[in-house]
């Protein structure tokens, strides 16, 4: 098996006045890639930030923080130049937002960034399947996408299951109200890959809780690769 457990802080939950300080944080505390929300107010009700927060996060930073970037935005075909630039490690876009998703993994390969395709609670799996060969990661997401703190739908896990059956090395992530109450179902579901906002980053202890998080995931992986 060529997946393993990453958990990834959602650093939207964090005090954006301190983001580069938060993102430090969360790094020390054991997180293994920080997840960054861009919303663009018409793909979602929301609006967050762009590509010059993402270059000044990666100058502060350094190069060792993976930067997990989900584009909740109406023309992702838009913004892959200006996120490779700034530094981005992975680019995830809804499968929603586009009508051209094989020309968009394409241009975000040859821009040197990692490509995820993310699909919002309203679309089925199989819509997704036609690309899953062509892409490093899978975003289930388990709310829906604009705002955080919402309830986990428990009925996208069929979905992360049915991926993970059919592409069995493929990284799965999701996103939306995971965190020690709910990661016991997405890590049997095949989930490997986990977003956990203010569970994490408004918890007293947010290194046992990633730690928490990374271990249930992990020997659920452990537990398939011996069933098979």
């Amino acid at each position: 098996m060529a997946y393993s457990a990453k958990i990834g802080p959602s650093i939207l939950s964090s005090d954006l006045s301190c983001l580069g300080s938060e993102c430090v944080r969360m790094m020390e505390c054991g997180a293994d890639y920080l997840h960054l929300d861009v919303m663009d107010g018409h793909f979602v009700p929301n609006i967050t930030f762009g590509h010059p927060m993402v270059e000044c996060l990666r100058k502060s930073l350094g190069q060792e923080p993976f930067f997990d970037m989900h584009m909740m935005v109406s023309r992702p075909e838009q913004w892959v130049k200006p996120m490779a630039a700034a530094g981005a490690n992975q680019y995830t876009f809804h499968l929603e937002a586009t009508t051209n998703p094989g020309n968009l993994i394409k241009e975000i390969k040859e821009s040197g960034m990692k490509v995820g395709l993310a699909i919002k609670p309203g679309t089925t799996v199989e819509e997704l399947a036609p690309w899953a060969n062509q892409i490093d990661m899978a975003l289930v997401m388990t709310v829906e996408p604009g705002f955080g703190g919402q309830k986990f739908l428990d009925d996208m896990m069929p979905k992360v299951s049915w991926l993970r059956s059919q592409f069995p090395s493929l990284d799965i992530e999701v996103d939306g109200g995971v965190g020690p109450d709910t990661i016991h179902k997405c890590a049997e579901a095949g989930a490997n890959m986990i977003v956990s906002g203010s569970a994490v980053i408004a918890s007293d202890d947010p290194r046992s809780v990633i730690a928490l998080l990374r271990t249930v995931v992990a020997e659920a992986i452990q537990k398939r690769s011996l069933d098979r």
